[in-house]
């Protein structure tokens, strides 16, 4: 078998194409002077190991030989892991959307031998087809471009780097007013509200806007109104695992029935918070199960036996019948017939009705373009249970316990299907998400094995992403921790995750962890001229121009997470300089959310609390005699509640307060613009100490 230079790497993606013909080398200093030695231009081809579009390029182009022998004598061609190097993909990206209007994965970027870009795209076909040009035909066309016009292409090259390096101007204006106002008028325009979700097809999660829309005091019921009808719908659609839990990266249709069927691991974090915050508002079992069914999901399929959690599952798998091909959703699609071996026949008609299983499939019209579920089925909820119970004429328990005993099956024969591939790497951002969401939910329904798998996660972190020699902290882990130093938006996360396990287990190690992380992000990261952070670190020879994110996305944008955890720092410790920082990231950012304020939702939650007068909730006694009235604190909604174990408290939080409550009897003190209530000492004086407080 072939080699290339990736074979040494780790990331799954790159050994992915260990094998190609083509000569890949892995982004680094050897690579670029590679280039500029025989004076090539770049070839860099960015994406991530469960991108299904990036597999197909794969296969139609890089596997080729005579597409990769055009690679091989024109270009140096370099791959890059987009979930290893955010600070490569950011930049790039965006080049790319800014010269096409549009961008993607897999991402083929062009640069001269000193890293400038002059040219891009995203996926090229293996010949003219879909309104693109061929991607051999492309190749031919850049190489002779550059042999005939190099330093106009140059020059092209250096002015677009140099654009890309103002994209963020200094702005220390004032907030605009009445963002709050026109987010939830912008998101309700753009609600659909008999499918849920927001605009048409395709549908994204984006939790972040969730977390706004939860937390807003303007609209009145409407932004918690299009929470729950969105998370109702998803809850109840294909984009949803029906069987193993867990959601799937988005819907090809408005209806959220067809998922692109990747599993990623930010996904599955920040849906558990959406729908544990859903429950906690409404005590709907909808939301419980869903997120709970989601959080097993990570830890029976996407866990590290030390802790850590893996980043993916991918979209594609092996089929059954045939090992020599892949297939979209091969692992978790149904044909009728497949069904009908698997259930009695009482429960398999309880079950195609409930969950639209027909003998042609049921993907919507115009949601399969390609014909790949022709004849499939993608379970999806058919209505409530008590609209299935009566259509069948059966007693809803007795609908529940059939559905439950379909389930099993049904997951026990999948189980026996070649399983989608795994994305092993251990990315630090994405378990700081995942440490938040499993206190989070572990809290709130009383679940010490989601605290526990947390508090695993911390430690793996801190065990394995922690380099040995300089206690720098490291993007990655994959058997062992990996030379990539962490971004920004590793730190924010990370930070968010440890504050949350803190304000759960009470365990002081956490809290002084997070503290010297903040200090460490604030010296590696952060922009003393324009406020806020940049995603990388300076002094990259191979990354001259230090890019920040443009927006909360799938993932929430690190400063918008910064912020709160600025905040968050401050109702703790009393430190008014957390707060000052805070707001330098409000200011920097001020343009950018008057002029798209849906593009920062997560941003103006931060905003709104920052707003608010300070909240804590002092919790008093013996850790293990307060379980009961700690509970109570995470049973109902409560956006911007602190929590402080006063027997958990560090020397950074010294107050009076703390100082007399050491010690004191087991009680939770309520305490609201510095100003505490009676001690409650029953979980119902709790409740109904923080309904009063609101």
């Amino acid at each position: 078998m072939i080699s290339n230079r990736l074979a040494s790497e780790t990331s799954p993606y790159l050994l992915q194409h260990a094998s190609n013909p083509v000569h890949w080398m892995p982004w680094s200093e050897q690579s670029f002077a590679l280039a500029r030695s025989e004076n090539k231009p770049v070839f860099l081809s960015i994406g991530y190991s469960t991108c299904h579009w990036c597999h197909v390029m794969a296969h139609e182009s890089f596997e080729n030989p005579a597409t990769a022998e055009i690679l091989n004598r024109e270009f140096v061609s370099i791959k890059v892991d987009r979930e290893e190097r955010p600070d490569v993909d950011r930049l790039y990206m965006a080049f790319v959307q800014a010269t096409t209007g549009s961008g993607g994965w897999p991402m083929s970027v062009w640069l001269t031998p000193d890293g400038e870009p002059f040219y891009g795209g995203t996926y090229f076909p293996p010949e003219d087809r879909y309104g693109r040009a061929g991607f051999p035909r492309v190749l031919e066309a850049i190489a002779q471009t550059w042999k005939t016009k190099e330093q106009e292409v140059r020059g092209q090259a250096t002015n677009a780097l140099s654009a890309l390096a103002e994209l963020h101007p200094a702005n220390f204006s004032g907030l605009p007013e009445g963002l709050a106002v026109r987010t939830v008028e912008d998101f309700s325009r753009g609600f659909d509200a008999t499918h849920g979700g927001f605009g048409g097809a395709p549908k994204f999660p984006r939790p972040s806007v969730f977390t706004f829309l939860m937390r807003t005091k303007e609209g009145g019921t409407r932004p918690h109104e299009m929470t729950f009808r969105t998370l109702r719908m998803m809850c109840a659609g294909g984009v949803r695992d029906q069987l193993g839990g867990g959601f799937h990266r988005y819907s090809v249709d408005r209806f959220w029935h067809v998922p692109h069927f990747e599993k990623m691991l930010y996904d599955q974090a920040q849906m558990a918070v959406a729908l544990t915050e859903a429950w906690q508002a409404t005590k709907d079992e909808t939301f419980r199960k869903a997120a709970m069914d989601t959080l097993d999901y990570v830890l029976r399929d996407l866990s590290h036996p030390e802790g850590g959690f893996y980043s993916a599952e991918d979209a594609d798998s092996v089929l059954a019948h045939d090992s020599t091909a892949h297939a979209e959703g091969a692992f978790y699609v149904w044909t009728r017939e497949e069904v009908e071996k698997l259930l009695p026949p009482e429960d398999f008609a309880a079950l195609c009705l409930h969950f639209s299983v027909f003998p042609d499939g049921n993907a919507p019209d115009g949601s399969d373009p390609q014909g790949e579920f022709d004849g499939k089925n993608i379970l999806h909820q058919n209505g409530t249970l008590r609209d299935s119970a009566s259509a069948l004429k059966m007693e809803p328990e007795f609908l529940l316990a059939s559905l439950e005993r379909s389930r099993s099956a049904l997951l026990a024969a999948r189980n026996k299907r070649p399983r989608p591939h795994l994305d092993d790497k251990i990315l630090t951002a994405w378990n700081g998400l995942a440490i938040s969401a499993f206190a989070k939910a572990g809290a709130a329904f009383s679940e010490p094995r989601y605290v526990e798998a947390a508090s695993r996660a911390a430690k793996f972190v801190n065990e394995k992403l922690l380099d040995s020699k300089t206690g720098e902290l490291r993007r990655s882990w994959r058997g062992h921790c990996s030379g990539i130093p962490a971004f920004c938006e590793d730190y924010a996360f990370l930070i968010a995750g440890l504050l949350d396990l803190y304000q759960v287990n009470a365990d002081a190690c956490l809290l002084t962890r997070a503290l010297a992380l903040q200090k460490a992000q604030e010296a590696a990261f952060a922009d003393e001229k324009s406020g806020g952070y940049f995603l990388n670190r300076a002094g990259d020879p191979l990354l001259p121009v230090r890019v920040k994110g443009d927006h909360d996305g799938a993932e929430p944008l690190a400063d918008s997470v910064s912020a709160w955890n600025l905040l968050t720092l401050s109702r703790l410790t009393h430190n008014p300089d957390f707060e000052k920082r805070a707001q330098e990231i409000f200011r920097a950012w001020a343009a950018a959310m008057e002029q798209s304020p849906t593009a920062f939702p997560c941003m103006l939650s931060a905003l709104g609390y920052s707003e608010t007068p300070p909240r804590q909730a002092i919790v008093t006694g013996p850790f293990l005699d307060s379980a009961k009235l700690r509970h109570a604190l995470h049973q109902d909604f409560h956006p911007g509640l602190i929590v402080i174990h006063a027997e958990a408290a560090i020397p950074e939080m010294e107050s009076p307060t703390l100082v007399s409550l050491h010690g004191h009897r087991t009680a939770v003190l309520i305490c609201k613009d510095f100003a505490c209530q009676t001690p409650s000492l029953t979980p119902e004086d709790v409740r109904a100490a923080l309904e009063e407080g609101e």
